[in-house]
């Protein structure tokens, strides 16, 4: 019984796997304009999530746990 099929066919599906997480990590950003961009939508999150947390307030008349 062999397997040499088998490790092959592991070994090209980890290759691949390897080849498509390197594809999606190059943005071709430097390193300052991903930190900029990322805390850009780190904002844009913050400022949502604030927004909402406002709306639950008031939609359940200020109090915290809506009773």
């Amino acid at each position: 019984m062999t397997r040499g099929n088998q490790r092959e066919l592991a070994r090209q599906k980890n290759m691949k796997k390897g080849q498509d997480k390197q594809k999606k990590t190059d943005d071709g950003l430097s390193a300052s304009a991903r930190k900029e961009r990322d805390a850009q939508i780190m904002q844009q999150k913050q400022k949502k999530g604030g927004e909402t947390e406002r709306r639950t307030k008031i939609a359940n008349n200020g109090t915290k746990d809506g009773r």
